[in-house]
């Protein structure tokens, strides 16, 4: 309403003005005597040239009103665009419609407007911020050793500006992120392990490093190269140090093993051997376990390989009194367990193939070795029957003497040393009454042993249980004959013939003595 009374007051306003002027012109041509048909075409030019002037401002009027239009409707699809590209329904305070006029309209959406913008222009900072760090790492990772990470080669998307777009490109970001971690983690891991390696083998490990690339090298001051190739060349580079590395460790291992031989094989006392304990302590260590420094030089190989050398030329010289000592080690432990000894032709013929270099010095050792092993488990198996073997010596010596005393028509006499003698006879009738539980307990025990091992019990080379089976025929014997001259002795010497028990013919102390007699009897029995 307001609009339309300014409207007629200017109307009625230009109304009065041109009526005036129009009065006045009247009157000039009145008194100037201008014709109807010249004040008629006046009248019609200046109506024309008035209806001009309305048009043009008319016209004015239409294309600012157009421009209003198409500012607002260009505001209002920049508003909608940028909803849409930033991925959200409305702005929070802006009405959903419009009402006003055009002005109005256009004044109400241009904060919002303005807003929107400021908005959009910090988005896609964000999106610049994020891209470029995706293009810098994506970079690295590929390997370009020159990249240019000036924020405005970073090309944005500006129709999709969403918070759900920039969370994906900072999910993708993260993931680049950790593979970084990872690749840098990784690259770590093979350059100490190439470290490790290096220091074992006494090699330079900056060279190896600089040589696979010289980003890797700590002294280069840039970031390290973290790509396929190079993650790819850091592993073959650990694997083939690794190859080196088990390489070396064989081959001391095979010196170690020779110089242990070798050793052996001469005796060589343990204050030479210590020089080389750096190689011997390997022999027991994997390749993983061998990490100390300088553990797997060349040096060391070709200090060990000298040393067996020479050692080898030396073991010619030795091998003679090495044998002859193992030898009597056998020998040793065959006549402490009396058990049969190798025999001589056998020997006599080692030390000819020795004489000759027709045998191996190493499977000979061996060889003694492993008989004197054989032999040692064979004595441990004949220990329990040899102290019972033992045992019955010592009671048959004890059986002979008490057959000496018996046999002593003086021994009840009062004479020097008489008490003695009768406590010990007490005691060696105890010891000879369990003679024959002794005598049955050893040839259980031989039998099983026999039975065992599927092999003939000897007792210095003549079969324990046929010495055995000798002893009880002949303390039968004894005793039968015993029975027999009590028979015919008077009862009035009963106390003697008691005494008279166990044994009746007479024989020295020893045990050599017993053991010639029983070599006598038992030379007419074959080993079974």
């Amino acid at each position: 309403m307001g609009s339309f009374q300014i409207g007629m007051r200017s109307s009625a306003l230009l109304e009065t003005s041109c009526g005036y002027l129009l009065q006045e012109l009247q009157m000039i041509w009145d008194e100037v005597g201008k014709d109807q048909f010249e004040r008629e075409k006046v009248l019609h030019d200046l109506e024309q040239e008035c209806l001009e002037v309305y048009r043009r401002k008319v016209d004015s009027a239409n294309i600012s009103r157009a421009r209003l239009h198409q500012e607002l409707a260009e505001s209002e699809a920049e508003f909608t665009h940028l909803l849409l590209s930033l991925g959200e329904r409305s702005l929070p305070g802006r009405p959903e419609k419009m009402s006003g006029t055009l002005k109005e309209q256009l004044d109400a959406i241009t904060p919002a407007l303005r807003e929107m913008r400021l908005r959009k222009e910090q988005r896609m900072n964000q999106f610049r911020s994020v891209q470029g760090q995706i293009q810098k790492i994506s970079a690295e990772i590929a390997g370009q050793s020159v990249y240019d990470d000036s924020i405005t080669n970073v090309i944005v998307n500006e129709n999709d500006l969403s918070l759900k777009k920039l969370d994906e490109y900072q999910i993708e970001l993260q993931r680049l992120c950790n593979e970084k971690n990872d690749r840098l983690q990784l690259v770590d891991t093979y350059i100490d392990t190439i470290h490790d390696l290096s220091s074992t083998l006494g090699m330079e490990s900056s060279m190896i490093i600089t040589k696979v690339h010289p980003t890797l090298n700590e002294l280069c001051g840039i970031s390290k190269n973290i790509s396929d190739s190079i993650l790819d060349k850091l592993n073959s580079t650990v694997e083939s140090l690794k190859e080196e590395k088990q390489t070396q460790l064989e081959k001391l291992h095979q010196l170690g093993k020779a110089l242990t031989n070798l050793w052996n094989l001469m005796g060589t006392p343990y204050k030479d051997r210590h020089s080389f304990s750096n190689v011997t302590d390997l022999l027991s260590l994997s390749s993983a376990e061998v990490s100390g420094h300088g553990s797997l030089t060349l040096n060391i190989i070709q200090q060990a390989e000298a040393e067996v050398k020479r050692l080898d030329q030396l073991k010619a010289s030795k091998m003679k009194e090495l044998f002859f000592k193992k030898q009597n080690e056998l020998d040793q432990i065959c006549s402490k367990s009396h058990m049969e000894i190798p025999s001589q032709p056998e020997m006599e013929n080692i030390i000819n193939l020795i004489n000759s270099g027709e045998i191996d010095h190493a499977d000979l050792l061996m060889s003694l070795d492993e008989k004197i092993s054989v032999a040692k488990e064979e004595a441990s198996s004949r220990k329990a029957i040899m102290e019972k073997v033992e045992r019955w010596m010592l009671a048959h010596d004890e059986e002979r003497w008490l057959e000496e005393y018996s046999m002593d028509e003086n021994r009840y006499s009062v004479r020097r040393g008489a008490h003695k003698n009768l406590r010990r006879a007490e005691r060696a009738r105890v010891i000879v009454n369990k003679i024959p539980v002794l005598v049955a307990l050893l040839e259980a025990k031989t039998k099983s042993w026999e039975e065992e091992r599927n092999k003939i019990f000897l007792y210095d080379g003549v079969p324990l249980l046929a010495m055995l089976e000798e002893y009880n025929m002949s303390r039968q014997e004894r005793e039968e004959e015993k029975q027999r001259q009590r028979d015919k002795k008077v009862p009035g010497h009963a106390v003697a013939e008691q005494e008279n028990v166990v044994g009746s013919r007479p024989g020295t102390s020893s045990r050599r003595l017993f053991k010639q007699e029983f070599d006598r009897k038992l030379e007419q029995c074959s080993p079974l």
